[in-house]
């Protein structure tokens, strides 16, 4: 429901029943109007209200007084944006409280469709939970696909997999599918995984130790098997090359975004993109 500050005052101010506290949550204080006047209330708090106010989309203004209240007589977290890098790990360690296991092909492909929002991503992993069949607890790929809608075989992380094996038909069909199915397999989040792959792969170039368990420390992994990829990356593509696979990534970009570009698909610059990283 939506309140204002005198509610959330009001609440706070209430002394607990039949317990020593009372936790008062405000879930969307962004949209609360004239939040600032909380801070005359935390000057005072009540010492057996625990006042919870979760910021959303945004960070909270350090410079304005309802900050400097909070810090003062309590906790002020920033919770940042997950990486993409970490967003394996965290959906595994979330599926693994809840006694579920997932396999690491089912968990590259929702990381790189949902993304780093986790809001939705909790939502979609869920949504995977609740439509587990009696006696399973393990989520694959097929289980996704059916009911996140994500295709098992054409894919970014299928498409990540064909360009380090260098499968030419493989990838040509998964550029071919892309295209006949662009809402679900955008240009834009495409082009956005395969720069944050061929990035990290050239700062792994700089890694002191080149084995797994180097490139993981270099990139801030945090399990070795995330750095197998970029291990295998390295002996098929050398740093000039990636370097220059970089540069036609962000020509690529630029032609989806209409600069220099007057006539080619989506598909199109996907299509020649895929063949000059491959070629």
């Amino acid at each position: 429901m939506d309140v204002d500050v005198a509610t959330i005052i009001n609440a706070a101010k209430r002394y607990p029943m039949m317990s020593e506290y009372q936790v008062v949550i405000v879930k969307e204080a962004q949209t609360v109007h004239n939040m600032e006047a909380l801070s005359y209330y935390l000057q005072k708090p009540m010492k057996s209200t625990i006042l919870v106010i979760c910021h959303k989309h945004g960070t909270l203004d350090g410079r304005k007084k309802l900050a400097s209240e909070i810090e003062r007589i309590g906790i002020l977290f920033e919770s940042k944006k997950s990486k993409d890098a970490q967003l394996p790990v965290f959906i595994t360690s979330y599926l693994k409280n809840k006694n579920i296991e997932i396999d690491s092909k089912a968990t590259a492909m929702l990381a790189d469709f949902v993304g780093s929002e986790l809001s939705r991503l909790t939502g979609e992993l869920e949504k995977l939970i609740i439509t587990l069949p009696n006696g399973q607890n393990r989520i694959t790929p097929e289980q996704i696909e059916v009911n996140i809608g994500i295709s098992k075989d054409y894919n970014n992380f299928e498409l990540r997999s064909a360009l380090l094996d260098k499968d030419v038909l493989k990838a040509n069909k998964i550029i071919k599918y892309f295209e006949e199915n662009p809402k679900s397999n955008p240009l834009q989040m495409t082009l956005s995984l395969l720069f944050s792959f061929f990035s990290n792969l050239m700062l792994a170039y700089y890694a002191p130790e080149k084995s797994e368990q180097g490139i993981a420390n270099m990139l801030g992994l945090r399990s070795t098997w995330q750095a197998r990829e970029y291990v295998i990356a390295m002996r098929k593509y050398n740093g000039i090359k990636t370097m220059q696979i970089i540069s036609e990534i962000r020509a690529a970009d630029a032609k989806s975004k209409g600069i220099g570009n007057y006539s080619m698909s989506d598909g199109d610059i996907l299509r020649e993109l895929i063949f000059k990283i491959l070629h």
